[in-house]
């Protein structure tokens, strides 16, 4: 706890109800004349690319997009944007979405800039020069990506998501508008409410937690956990809406410097092999590796419990890091996410092939505060199922 260490993050970061508006201003400071916006179905059908597409246009910036990213977004996607963004000389790209989207436009900003294919750089610091200037515009709780310097992408062909990590990968602006989550519906909120606290959670017991990422990860898990359940009930609440937008920014600070552990780790098959959305994936691991990891950073499980409301006066170190798993539990019950993999149709028989996935995810497997064999990890996923 007294090493030294790195704290990095977005280049700015413009939170709060209504700053969209700053789109237009941040886009020219980063020089952008043909700005390119990467997004989803959803968020096209709900009006908001419409919206983001309007303000630029009146500010008299040329636009053009791509509608079409799908959740783990394959790697051949992301290549032929690349491809189509050099092509038609685009300076500027706009992430716009969850964490599909961003990531999408992380790895489309590199690619321009650095070439291909993105397989060169999965991994550490193996990309070699920054990427196309980026804004990032979240539209769910969750992910976190608008501040993290790692973009995840899927293997069809090895069925296994893939993380590139590249100080580069950081935007240059991250505007984070609550107004923008309004219109997310409460599974997609719980979902994606879950992924955020669990950033939270496991950055806080993280290996590379410090001092200073450990007080912005705790909050972020008294925000998330005390706002989620109004969020997912009362999507038109702005206070929970903010309230979880700030909670997901934080985490995402803190998970970026910090780092995730085993619950992340053993939820990468799961979208891989069964495309199960990553909010979903990472709740199902959740309860077991947490059981798992509670003796190796009891004081601290005592503070998350705490951190969501739990009465810890009187008991044991045990009993309150207990709470913390048990608050966890009624927490993703009251909103309606599973904690069983045979809820979301996962067959007992595979998990040896999902326990060999999880055990390569080495670069999160050496941040768990405990480690782990293969067959620490298929009791695991025995346990979930």
């Amino acid at each position: 706890m007294n090493g030294i260490f790195n704290f990095s993050t977005a280049g700015s970061i413009i939170m709060g109800v209504g700053a969209l508006k700053k789109l237009g201003s941040e886009a020219r400071k980063l020089g952008g004349k043909k700005v390119f916006i990467i997004t989803d179905e959803g968020i096209a059908k709900a009006g908001i690319l419409e919206k983001v597409k309007g303000i630029l246009e009146k500010e008299g910036f040329e636009v053009g997009y791509f509608d079409k990213v799908i959740p783990e977004p394959p790697i051949d996607t992301v290549e032929d944007i690349a491809e189509a963004v050099k092509q038609d000389g685009y300076n500027l790209l706009i992430g716009l979405g969850g964490g599909s989207s961003i990531d999408a436009t992380k790895a489309v900003s590199i690619l321009v800039t650095n070439g291909g294919p993105i397989d060169k750089y999965v991994g550490t610091n193996l990309v070699e020069k920054p990427g196309l200037p980026t804004i990032m515009l979240p539209t769910t709780s969750g992910t976190g990506s608008e501040v993290t310097p790692i973009a995840i992408l899927t293997d069809v062909k090895e069925e296994l998501k893939k993380g590139v990590v590249s100080p580069y990968l950081y935007a240059d602006v991250a505007i984070v508008d609550p107004n923008l989550t309004i219109t997310v519906p409460p599974k997609i909120t719980a979902n994606t409410g879950m992924d955020a606290l669990i950033h939270a959670i496991e950055s806080y017991i993280a290996k590379k937690a410090n001092k200073f990422t450990e007080c912005i990860s705790l909050e972020a898990i008294k925000l998330i956990s005390g706002s989620l359940r109004t969020a997912v009930a009362d999507g038109e609440n702005i206070e929970a809406r903010y309230n979880m937008s700030l909670g997901s920014l934080m985490a995402g600070v803190a998970f970026a410097n910090a780092g995730v552990g085993a619950v992340h780790a053993l939820a990468y098959p799961l979208g891989g092999q069964f495309h199960i959305p990553h909010g979903m994936a990472n709740t199902l691991m959740l309860r077991y590796v947490m059981e798992y990891n509670v003796v190796s950073r009891m004081e601290k499980f005592a503070k998350i419990a705490e951190a969501m409301g739990e009465n810890i006066e009187g008991l044991s170190i045990r009993e309150a890091a207990q709470k913390a798993i048990d608050a966890m539990i009624a927490l993703a019950e009251d909103i309606g996410v599973p904690t069983k993999l045979r809820e979301v149709d996962i067959p007992e028989a595979a998990i040896p092939k999902l326990a060999e996935a999880g055990v390569k995810v080495t670069r999160l497997l050496s941040n768990n505060p405990r480690v782990l064999t293969l067959e620490d990890i298929t009791q695991i996923y025995t346990n979930a199922w």
